[in-house]
């Protein structure tokens, strides 16, 4: 398709004021005069050289645009801050056929494997279904300028899904109370009542414990995550409950906070075995704390898992790789990532009932784990 050169005439709405100067007010500068009227989109393709459907397109990001028309155009809109109505855009339809996966600003996120089989699955299936996904991170001031409510009052997107954030980010409710489409993925907010999807974290710690006590495991150190995540807490309360079965009563220094990271991993399983030297099982709450632990135990000198065994949880690819292989709780990730992506495009399409899916977890067993050493 050729991209047109001509220059359209504005309609009078559109027309600049009269005067010397007919630039719109951003690309002549502060003037202290009063306010203009807001650029608009023919005044874009004017100052840029081309038709205001090339302009039209180089919003869409239209790969039928050439680079050096994509830059010119581009370079207008970035000189007179002009920021595109993506209700105006998207009259011909009732939905962009966008969305958006809202994260918080986690040092390497993206490359995370549990973000990414979430993300990868979202995607894929997403992109079955004829929808684009574009990545947000809500930074505090993101927030701060409510660009989380703006995606949906601007129609840059039709729905959000909502992937590591916790009990500290109230922000959420800003979207739910307003009704726009949103779904919190493998954490669950009962306070809040935002529609989920997630793992089945209480069987999957079920699992475990029952396993670590048929190997004779008394004396079981946990590693969480934060507290302040749904999901962790779940672990948490299984792993009290069980403890007091067995007639161990957990205190704190039974149970240390390991931040979801391989370095507290490491930290937390120092401080379990300062407190209990006789320790002979770790339960940690995902699999890069459980591997933090390994490294540090065995860093020791002493042996995974004959004298200490080792369970993580999620099951990310390498965990069966690593020496020894990790026993953990395989979490569907990818699948949750789908089933997400299905959710919430049923809710933009008008499905009212409430989302509330959760999906199924086993235990893997690896080397990690064996009979307890001693009691």
């Amino acid at each position: 398709m050729a991209e047109s050169r001509t220059n359209p005439l504005p309609s009078p709405e559109d027309a600049p004021p009269p005067g010397p100067d007919r630039r719109p007010a951003a690309r002549r500068g502060a003037g202290g005069g009063k306010k203009t009227k807001r650029t608009s989109i023919r005044q874009i393709a004017q100052l840029a050289g081309v038709s205001v459907a090339t302009v039209s397109m180089v919003l869409n990001n239209n790969p039928k645009i050439t680079e050096a028309t994509r830059r010119k155009v581009n370079r207008v809109i970035s000189d007179v801050g002009y920021r595109p109505n993506r209700l105006a855009q998207s009259l011909s339809g009732q939905y962009t056929r966008v969305l958006a996966v809202l994260m918080p600003t986690l040092r390497h996120a993206v490359a995370d494997p549990y973000f990414g089989e979430l993300i990868s699955g979202i995607c894929d299936r997403a992109a079955k279904r004829g929808h684009k996904v574009m990545l947000e991170h809500a930074k505090p001031e993101f927030i701060k300028q409510n660009q989380h409510l703006e995606l949906f009052e601007r129609r840059f997107v039709d729905g959000v899904f909502c992937i590591g954030f916790n009990d500290k980010h109230p922000f959420l409710t800003d979207i739910h109370q307003r009704d726009f489409p949103m779904i919190a993925v493998n954490n669950v907010f009962p306070d809040w009542g935002l529609d989920h999807v997630v793992c089945d974290y209480r069987s999957g710690a079920e699992q475990v414990m029952t396993y670590l006590r048929q190997l004779g495991h008394r004396k079981i150190g946990l590693i969480y995550g934060s507290l302040d995540a749904y999901t962790a807490r779940t672990i948490v309360d299984v792993y009290r409950q069980r403890m007091h079965d067995a007639g161990v009563e957990a205190d704190d220094t039974w149970m240390i906070d390991g931040h979801f990271t391989e370095e507290h991993g490491a930290d937390a399983a120092r401080r379990l075995l300062e407190h209990h030297p006789d320790l002979t099982a770790i339960f940690a709450g995902n699999d890069k704390m459980a591997l933090g632990s390994m490294h540090y135990i065995t860093h020791q000198g002493k042996a995974v898992p004959g004298d200490v065994s080792i369970v993580g949880f999620d099951d990310i690819p390498h965990t069966a790789f690593v020496t020894p292989a990790l026993t953990t709780v395989h979490t569907p990730l990818y699948e949750l990532g789908v089933l997400a992506a299905d959710r919430l495009i049923e809710r933009i399409r008008g499905k009212a009932r409430k989302i509330a899916d959760v999906l199924p977890t086993h235990l893997v067993l690896r080397e990690s784990t064996s009979l307890a050493a001693r009691d």
